[in-house]
């Protein structure tokens, strides 16, 4: 059986971060507020909201979806 040694899983991370948001189908609280502009406060609260249609929970973690997240933006006039 094959270890995964820690040098490896580092240098899966630094792929996986030079992967550009506008690729990625998830972002993370912290990438979307970059990728949109908006604050991480309101993003939060944002997802917060039971109805929002955008959000992914992956345990504890909220992940925003894309592109679900940019027609939700397009629909909006005010966040």
């Amino acid at each position: 059986m094959n270890k995964i040694n820690s040098e490896e899983i580092k240098n899966k991370k630094k792929q996986v971060d030079k992967i550009p948001i506008y690729h990625k189908q998830n972002l993370t609280i912290q990438e979307a507020t970059e990728y949109s502009n908006i604050g991480i406060h309101r993003l939060n609260l944002l997802v917060s909201d039971p109805s929002c249609t955008f959000v992914l929970h992956v345990g504890a973690k909220r992940l925003i979806k894309r592109e679900l997240f940019d027609e939700f933006i397009k629909n909006a006039s005010y966040v």
